[in-house]
């Protein structure tokens, strides 16, 4: 597997303090088991779903196949209509079967425990605040045991070497343990 080979996609929800329920489209780079997005808001539909992609994209990220389940916002016209016109395959799991998607829901319980349960969002922007420093923190300092004790940054610079025709080399190397 190589970097945005497929990554995974879900939703969880969580409230502000006074109770407004807002949603967290989380996603996942399975090679790296990187976070390039967290997205935080009070509804996201799949057309907000897509912006989000598509700035990944524009930031030079664009997975090969993403994994989701059967929900409205993954299977609805905007994301397979962005998915068709980059060429990227959208895998759904079966119906009622989260172990389907077993990456993004252990990822989905870590950013439960580590975020979610450990704030009280006070506002739409404290949480999406709150919420970016955590991703900015999974990815850049805290080391995962499938990665060899590597942050996903350090095993993503590990494993990419720089071609001077622009292009990336990825070389894939299996942590043991």
């Amino acid at each position: 597997m190589a970097q945005d080979e497929q990554w995974a996609m879900d939703f969880v929800s969580d409230s502000l303090m006074g109770g407004r329920r807002i949603r967290v489209l989380t996603i996942a780079d399975l090679w790296d088991r990187s976070s390039p997005a967290l997205e935080v808001d009070m509804s996201l539909p799949g057309v907000r779903v897509v912006r989000v992609l598509e700035r990944l994209r524009l930031q030079g990220r664009l997975p090969q196949r993403i994994k989701v389940d059967n929900g409205p916002e993954f299977s609805g016209k905007a994301l397979d209509t962005w998915a068709f016109e980059h060429g990227v395959q959208i895998e759904f799991t079966r119906p009622g079967k989260p172990r389907d998607n077993g990456h993004i829901e252990s990822f989905d319980g870590k950013f439960r425990d580590e975020s979610l349960n450990q704030n009280v969002f006070l506002s739409l922007h404290d949480a999406r605040r709150t919420v970016e420093a955590w991703r900015h923190d999974y990815n850049q300092r805290r080391p995962h045991s499938s990665l060899g004790w590597l942050t996903p940054e350090e095993f993503r610079e590990k494993n990419t070497t720089y071609n001077p025709s622009g292009s990336t080399n990825l070389q894939v190397v299996y942590a043991v343990g």
